[in-house]
């Protein structure tokens, strides 16, 4: 029986206003109605939260609002109709070029295209010049729904193969709809502006690249033309100068030119860490073990596991893929030798199943609760060869990793105080512009919904005191069903130098493991209690953080952290020895010091050391070796400045401290 027809729907506003309208009034009669620059600025709709093409009629009772350019939500429409303008020039240049598919992505859309010669970055600025062309017309966008026959019957006598099996390839019960430029006609599921010259001149074409059609190396190559498009120039600009940035900062081209680090095809996915780049990844690790050694214990749990306890800990069949399995050669090689020790072992692709047997390890009481147990533990997970991207998607990583073990009762103060150490780090690092989100349970979880409703109202009461304590730095959220199966958690989200957005540390409660291995603390009633199991990381992986730390200061590290923070250079021979003296009073004092004794002209070394990010470059000659003293250069600055020997080490022993032990001394100062 199909549903009755109404005659009238009830339009609400967003100032809480009500109407009636005749049913199938659309969002364009109604923004027309109300006023006539309502309507010129408006280029679509939403519908109780939904965005629509503005000309849809409306069928059902409805919250309307009314989206203008500079809605955020119309930024998508904007890429959205910036592809369809884009696939349109490319046609009207290149007759015969076959379109295919052009969604919207981060930051811009791509469009694929197939023609038998692919498209080069210099067709990119002729068909910028034509998408202008097609935006300057302003053709309206118009919505038509049509059968399946049609529009294969439309597409076939283009020519367009590939448009013939989309087609096929939507579900039966889906309408299929066609969006009309002017002309040009493409499939698509919307929704759209209302005409192509609301796209704007704010967008450019970006690079091209191969991609086989439906991501299937059996299928044709096809050429992907990315683009990016915003509301507003100056949006424009700021994205291409971060683009341009983001490059010059590229944590990749810093790591070779301050040898850092490599890569090679022998180990792929994993890191060679060359002497500068593990003095920078030792530093990073000592600071964090001084954050961290009044409240936890440092341990250290075996990399290889049976897989048996990875079975119980449920890994084996939620992660399998992402992991790498192991047997002893002779036992791969001899698999009938009933000697030989067939078992299978895992490398451990994470921290908590080896915490959790060192929590059970010995009798707990609710006394010795809260038990925090952390690891600098190194990792391995299985990452597609495409995916790996330098330090910031590696196959082996240490992870900053800690599990707390405590009560019901504690799990409140216990998440208060990651946070507070959290937001702690993040801020020594420069990181004060944060976003933490609160990710609640999945449709697909363990555990029962009691519990569930004690650690959500747990979190949500963090949540609210980590807002309320900021001051406006730090913006909360909530992502409905985001959860880990397991329990509810906290992701923290940091915000580089360059405005970019990184998702680092991680807060989770954990119902699942503590009752997989039956652990358990006797409780004040003398029975069995099963503990809150609590999963934080801060760093998360410390080789993916470094990576960030490496863009976000451009190689220009503070001095506590640089894994070379002074080079002496004599300015001539007579120097060296000097030099050398200069080298063994930093030395001796804790700073990581090294002489350049080459025979190179002094400009020439100061170039490369400045390439490769050396804070503090003394030049020394035969005056400084007569007064005792240094002429003091900074990374970014031409201005050089003498001081004495014994000043210059005592300011740099002193600017050399961490964050964390300058505090420490301004206490003992004011003791």
């Amino acid at each position: 029986m199909s549903a009755p027809s109404v005659s009238s729907v009830s339009v609400t506003f967003p100032d809480g206003a009500q109407r009636t309208f005749p049913a199938g009034t659309t969002g364009a009669q109604i923004a027309g109605g109300i006023s006539p620059s309502l309507l010129k600025r408006t280029v679509a709709m939403a519908l109780d939260g939904v965005v629509a093409d503005l000309h849809d009629p409306i069928a059902r009772d409805a919250r309307i609002e009314f989206i203008n350019r500079e809605d955020p939500r119309a930024l998508e429409l904007i890429r959205h109709d910036c592809a369809h303008v884009l696939a349109e020039a490319v046609q009207e240049l290149f007759p015969g070029t076959q379109v295919t598919i052009g969604p919207v992505i981060e930051n811009g859309f791509f469009y694929d295209f197939y023609r038998n010669q692919p498209f080069t970055l210099d067709d990119l600025q002729v068909i910028e010049k034509k998408m202008r062309e097609v935006i300057a017309r302003d053709r309206h966008f118009t919505k038509e729904e049509w059968s399946r026959d049609r529009a294969k019957a439309f597409f076939r006598d283009k020519g367009e193969a590939f448009k013939v099996e989309l087609v096929d390839a939507i579900p039966e019960d889906q309408t299929l709809k066609m969006y009309a430029q002017g002309d040009w006609i493409d499939l698509c599921r919307g929704p759209h502006m209302t005409s192509t010259g609301k796209v704007g001149t704010a967008f450019k074409l970006m690079k091209v690249a191969g991609a086989y059609w439906r991501g299937d190396s059996r299928n044709p190559m096809l050429t992907r033309i990315y683009g990016t498009a915003f509301a507003r120039q100056e949006e424009l600009d700021a994205h291409l100068h971060q683009i341009e940035e983001a490059e010059r900062r590229d944590h990749r081209k810093l790591g070779r030119e301050m040898n850092l680090f490599h890569f090679q095809d022998e180990g792929p996915g994993t890191v060679f860490w060359h002497s500068k780049g593990w003095t920078l990844f030792q530093q990073l690790t000592a600071y964090m073990r001084r954050r961290l050694r009044r409240d936890y214990e440092e341990v250290n749990a075996p990399q290889v596991l049976d897989k048996s306890l990875w079975e119980t800990s449920g890994h084996w069949g939620w992660y399998q893929e992402n992991m790498f399995a192991v047997k002893s050669a002779y036992a791969f090689m001899n698999p009938r030798d009933e000697n030989a020790d067939q078992r299978v072992f895992a490398l451990k692709p994470m921290n908590c199943p080896g915490h959790v047997q060192l929590f059970k390890h010995g009798l707990k009481s609710y006394r010795d609760l809260p038990i925090r147990l952390a690891e600098f533990g190194m990792v391995h997970r299985y990452e597609a060869s495409g995916a790996l991207h330098g330090l910031m998607r590696v196959r082996g990583f240490t992870q900053d990793d800690a599990h707390i073990f405590c009560t019901d009762a504690q799990m409140e103060a216990e998440c208060l105080k990651i946070n507070e150490l959290m937001l702690s780090v993040y801020a020594d690092f420069g990181f004060v512009s944060l976003v933490v989100k609160l990710s609640t349970r999945p449709e697909k979880r363990v555990g029962s919904d009691a519990l569930w409703d004690r650690a959500e109202q747990v979190m949500l009461r963090v949540l609210k005191r980590i807002e309320d304590g900021s001051g406006g730095k730090i913006k909360t959220a909530i992502n409905p069903g985001e959860g880990a199966f397991y329990g509810p958690k906290f992701e923290y989200t940091l915000r580089d130098a360059i405005g970019r957005d990184w998702q680092c540390g991680t807060t989770q409660v954990d119902f699942n493991l503590p009752e997989r291995f039956g652990a358990f603390y006797i409780g004040p009633d003398g029975e069995k209690t099963q503990p809150v199991m609590i999963h934080r990381a801060i760093c998360g992986s410390m080789e993916r953080f470094l990576g960030i730390l490496i863009e976000s200061y451009a190689g220009h590290f503070p001095l506590w952290l640089a894994p070379e923070q002074i080079v002496v250079c004599p300015i001539t021979s007579e120097a060296d020895a000097y030099a050398e003296q200069v080298t063994e009073a930093m030395l001796a004092h804790g700073l990581r010091a090294r002489a350049d004794l080459r025979n190179e002209k002094i400009n020439y070394k100061v170039r490369e050391h400045s390439l490769a990010k050396v804070p503090i470059i003394l030049a020394v000659g035969k005056r400084e070796a007569e007064e005792r003293t240094v002429s003091v250069r900074r990374l970014g600055s031409q201005e050089q400045r003498s001081m004495t020997l014994k000043d210059a080490v005592v300011a740099f022993m002193d600017e050399a401290l961490a964050p964390d032990e300058r505090r420490a001394k301004a206490s003992l100062d004011a003791v």
